[in-house]
């Protein structure tokens, strides 16, 4: 090369002379942006992960390149931030535990490929001479790239939208962080916008803009830590159960009756509960009793309680008077099999609100369900191979219609989210029917030290963007209030057993997100990408 061609573009010294350890530094840079999220919170790393590993894809010499570095970024990242999944395969005696530690980089593989059709769309918006520095334009066409990359995430093949890199910019319980822009973006946007603000600072520190980029990172750190706006405070009392039941004492029968008892003690009213309204929360999988009529005698026996309308009654009573419960129950699909065998044909993860008289007043069914939880994809293949679901049972759970707001009179309208439907980003509420809380029950003892964190963040996230409070009621995860600004008024962690009496605070006014959707963030990506098209024809102009 002629000094004039080395003078002819910047130097870019961390990769240089890296075509033969670019790999190597996609993988490292994955990895050490996975502590950007829960339960670490190491935010600063997730930024400059993916604003150098933009500045890899960038300097590529070809689109091949740049498709490789952005997967093997992605692979790293999402095998470390999905590590907890393997914990749930040491819960299933019918497949091996080291099961689960070969499914997780096996997840990571498909999941790989959105930061790497990120980076190769970057390129094809941006179309640079080979080997040449990120610029400008560049860093606003990944960004745009990455909106769309994580929004194809939350849908393609039933969706996996766990972790958006936005997660890396909420702030501890007290305060939303740079979250608090979620409102006007939603989550997938904020993404793009973190994607940005880290490459922000590593093309301000290429250019040796030093005062420039201290100061972009002082104006994120004070974001971050940015105290939380004036609360406002509610009326309607909740109570929310947190029994610490251990996972295998789930699906024991021998401990059905115990579990029923320590809910029902942890449901009671408190001292002055007694003359209002009042709202109580159990968590998912807590209730092994059938609690809608109309099985087969068969299945009631197999539960704590034979009777379902004297189940009801008695679960009415340990609640009190002008309570109402919304707890997580299984209800049956019962119908003649192939054989003409009247048996249950699939299962639906419900959640059930009842009244202090044990009446059902309202019912969901979980719609978005795990596979290889809840039901087992492709099962006549897979279940000859010795391959199960991991949650008990021969039978697959079936999907609800979608989201519903249940009214439930004295205490307001619920939007349910069972568990893992927390984390679908604009998908939470029945948006013709605003509710006045989401109800997010969930069973994370499955998911070992990582999991719970992560889960409980997500929900933060839903509650902010959509400007609704978000109650959470788990068994050994984090059982919270959450306002709508994000703030975690009362919690409880996965070790603790006891309850949580508080106030459930007021909805903020309609966001633009609660409008929107999902269109937003696609409308900040073409936002950005015609940024990106407009700097590129300025800098040759």
């Amino acid at each position: 090369m002629t000094p004039e061609e080395t003078g002819a573009r910047r130097s870019w010294p961390v990769i240089d002379h890296l075509p033969r350890r670019a790999w190597a530094w996609a993988l490292g840079l994955g990895l050490s942006s996975a502590f950007g999220f829960q339960p670490f919170g190491l935010w600063p790393l997730a930024l400059l992960g993916v604003g150098l590993v933009a500045l890899l894809i960038a300097r590529a010499e070809t689109r091949k390149q740049a498709l490789w570095l952005g997967w093997l970024f992605g692979w790293a990242h999402f095998t470390l931030g999905n590590s907890w999944i393997a914990t749930a395969f040491t819960y299933q005696a019918q497949m091996p535990a080291i099961l689960g530690w070969a499914a997780v980089p096996l997840l990571a593989i498909y999941l790989g490929l959105f930061p790497a059709l990120a980076g190769v769309a970057a390129k094809l918006v941006v179309r640079s001479s080979p080997g040449s520095g990120p610029n400008w334009a560049f860093a606003l066409a990944f960004a745009g790239a990455w909106i769309i990359a994580e929004w194809l995430r939350s849908w393609v093949f039933t969706g996996y939208p766990w972790n958006p890199l936005a997660m890396a910019l909420l702030g501890p319980f007290d305060r939303p962080g740079l979250a608090a822009l979620s409102p006007l973006t939603g989550t997938y946007a904020l993404s793009g916008i973190a994607a940005l603000l880290g490459m922000a600072v590593v093309l301000l520190a290429a250019e040796r803009r030093w005062r420039v980029a201290m100061l972009v990172s002082v104006l994120l750190a004070a974001g971050m830590y940015w105290p939380a706006s004036a609360p406002r405070e509610g009326t309607l009392a909740v109570t929310i159960a947190h029994p610490n039941i251990p996972q295998p004492d789930i699906a024991n029968p021998y401990r059905f009756e115990p579990n029923y008892r320590t809910l029902a003690a942890l449901s009671a009213p408190a001292e002055g509960q007694g003359d209002a309204a009042r709202l109580v929360l159990w968590p998912e999988a807590g209730l092994a009793d059938y609690l809608r009529d109309g099985y087969p005698q068969r299945y009631y026996r197999s539960t704590a309680f034979e009777n379902p309308e004297l189940a009801r009654r008695r679960i009415g009573r340990a609640i009190g008077e002008r309570s109402v419960l919304l707890t997580g129950a299984v209800d049956l699909e019962i119908g003649p099999d192939e054989t003409g065998f009247v048996r249950a044909l699939g299962a639906r993860n419900a959640v059930t609100a009842l009244s202090a008289d044990g009446a059902i007043l309202a019912g969901y069914a979980k719609a978005r369900l795990v596979p290889g939880g809840e039901y087992l994809p492709m099962r006549e293949l897979l279940e000859p191979i010795g391959l199960s679901r991991l949650v008990a049972g021969s039978i697959d759970f079936w999907p609800g219609p979608g989201q519903r707001t249940l009214g439930l009179g004295a205490v307001g309208a619920v939007s349910p989210q069972v568990c893992y439907e927390i984390i679908f980003s604009g998908r939470v509420t029945d948006r013709s029917a605003r509710p006045d809380y989401i109800f997010n029950p969930s069973s994370e003892g499955w998911f070992g030290a990582d999991g719970p964190p992560q889960f409980l963040a997500q929900s933060r996230m839903r509650a902010i963007e959509e400007g609704l409070p978000v109650l959470r009621a788990t068994n050994r995860g984090y059982s919270a209030v959450i306002d709508p600004r994000g703030v975690v008024r009362a919690f409880l962690r996965p070790d603790e057993a006891g309850r949580i009496d508080a106030v459930i605070p007021p909805a903020a006014p309609l966001t633009l997100f609660a409008r929107l959707g999902n269109a937003l963030g696609l409308i900040w990506a073409g936002l950005f990408i015609l940024a990106a098209i407009v700097a590129m024809r300025r800098a040759r102009g």
